[in-house]
């Protein structure tokens, strides 16, 4: 008859095991089709295996001052230790799901006293009302076998979360290191149009002393005067424009540096280089080296593994409680061997009926499943366009900072040509006037041009995926 017992548990045993076998949780994949979704042009620049992605942002920036501020807005900004404290919380929920393969155990003393009623045939039959006392110190240990994969998949769809906190902690930091580097250069591109403006208005102060000379002689008009000195405070009050940017930009910096708005110390635009060779790498290369692209595949794993939790529910459930401890109702004779008890259950349970619960879980799990793989490719199609937007931009900035070049210089030849003629009386104070503004617009526009390029340069760095190593 024993043997007969151990016969049918292991028969039952051995059921189970195949049919988990065919019911087990899937091992995620990742869709087969997304390095189609990976593309950007490549006309621009070469393509190859190579991608400075790879360089830390130490070795990207050449500017030491620059690198000062953006060691310090890593170590004080507060929406990267936000981010931290995310990565935080993760972690503990992913240890939690680790920690499923163990069994549950509780311990803890209980009294309890009843009271019966009078009104009973039983108190009829005792004599009246009968009361009693209780008193247990037990424990109880409870476990559930991991048949279908769910404890797993959970722990995996814990660590996916955990790791989609990191990746999420890289990007801020990416987008912060790129959120400093910019401002710090339009803060120096800014120096430079307020030093322009500067120097524009001093040129404008003896302009117009000159031009007065030329009133007093008869060779001008009092209008000339008067556009002169409009000149002069439009460029005064391009210089308080300039200044309130200045200031405007520092505070945004400083907040960045997690500090209180203050002034910022930096270089100017004729010190900054770029040294790196700007080569992309392929395509696929953005799938490991963008930490949002990254952080969208394992919110794709989470909700893939969501959907093994929900499938896992259809099928049922081992579990095994053991209860043990002393018991009595005499707290005297409560430790005496006497008082020992214990019992073991064994109890498989199939879910029949739930009012649609489970049913209702995974529609909603492969729901969000689909929701997760449609943001993780439209999260590749948005990388490849930053891509090739920051190509573009790139390689426009640096074409036409030739051109800006050339054309400053013949508008400021022609300024200072057409002040000469007007000295001799060979041209109108207009000409004069239209050369002078045109050479402090070029000017102005070849500084924007140089910013333009150091923009694109850092936005390309971020956009392939650079500035978390």
């Amino acid at each position: 008859m024993k043997k007969y017992r151990i016969l049918q548990v292991t028969l039952f045993a051995a059921g189970l095991m195949s049919i988990q076998s065919c019911f087990v949780a899937k091992d995620y994949q990742r869709p087969a089709d997304v390095k189609t979704e990976a593309k950007f042009r490549t006309d621009v620049v070469a393509q190859d295996n190579q991608s400075f992605a790879m360089l830390s942002w130490q070795e990207f920036f050449s500017d030491p001052t620059l690198k000062g501020h953006i060691q310090k807005g890593l170590d004080n900004n507060l929406d990267i230790r936000s981010a931290l404290q995310n990565i935080a919380a993760s972690e503990a929920y992913m240890k939690q799901g680790k920690s499923g393969y163990l069994p549950t155990l509780t311990v803890g003393p209980t009294y309890s006293y009843s009271s019966s009623s009078e009104n009973t045939p039983m108190a009829a039959f005792t004599g009246g009302r009968q009361s009693q006392s209780q008193y247990e110190l037990s424990g109880n240990l409870s476990w559930e076998a991991d048949i279908w994969g769910k404890i797993r998949s959970g722990y995996r769809g814990a660590t996916a979360n955990y790791l989609q906190t990191v990746e999420a902690h890289k990007a801020v930091k990416t987008s912060i290191i790129s959120a400093i580097a910019t401002t710090y250069y339009q803060l120096i591109a800014l120096d430079e149009q307020y030093r322009t403006a500067k120097e524009t208005v001093d040129y404008r102060t003896q302009s117009l002393e000159t031009i007065k000379a030329l009133k007093d002689a008869g060779n001008v008009t009092q209008v000339a005067v008067n556009q002169t000195e409009a000149q002069l405070v439009n460029a005064k009050s391009l210089m308080v424009d300039i200044q309130s940017d200045i200031k405007v930009n520092e505070n945004v910096l400083s907040v960045l540096l997690g500090e209180n708005p203050r002034d910022i110390n930096r270089g100017n635009l004729d010190q900054q280089r770029v040294t790196t060779n700007l080569a992309i790498g392929v395509p696929a290369q953005l799938l490991e080296n963008r930490p949002d692209v990254k952080a969208a595949e394992y919110q794709l794993i989470a909700s893939f593994e969501n959907v093994n939790v929900a499938n896992s529910n259809f099928y049922p459930a081992l579990t095994l409680t053991a209860t043990g401890g002393i018991q009595g109702t005499d707290f005297d004779k409560l430790f005496d061997a006497k008082s020992l008890f214990a019992n073991v259950i064994g109890r498989l349970a199939q879910p029949i009926l739930n009012k649609r619960a489970i049913r209702t879980q995974k529609e909603v799990a492969l729901a969000q499943q689909e929701q997760s793989l449609l943001g993780y490719k439209l999260s590749l199609l948005n990388a490849s366009k930053e891509v090739s937007d920051a190509l573009y931009r790139y390689q426009a900035a640096n074409d036409k900072i030739s051109l800006k070049e050339q054309e400053y210089k013949l508008y400021a030849d022609a300024a200072i040509y057409s002040e000469e003629l007007l000295n001799y009386g060979m041209a109108n104070y207009l000409e004069v006037l239209t050369a002078r503004e045109n050479s402090l617009n070029a000017q102005m526009n070849l500084i924007n041009t140089k910013f333009e390029k150091l923009n694109a340069m850092v936005e390309l760095y971020r956009s392939v995926g650079g500035g978390w190593q």
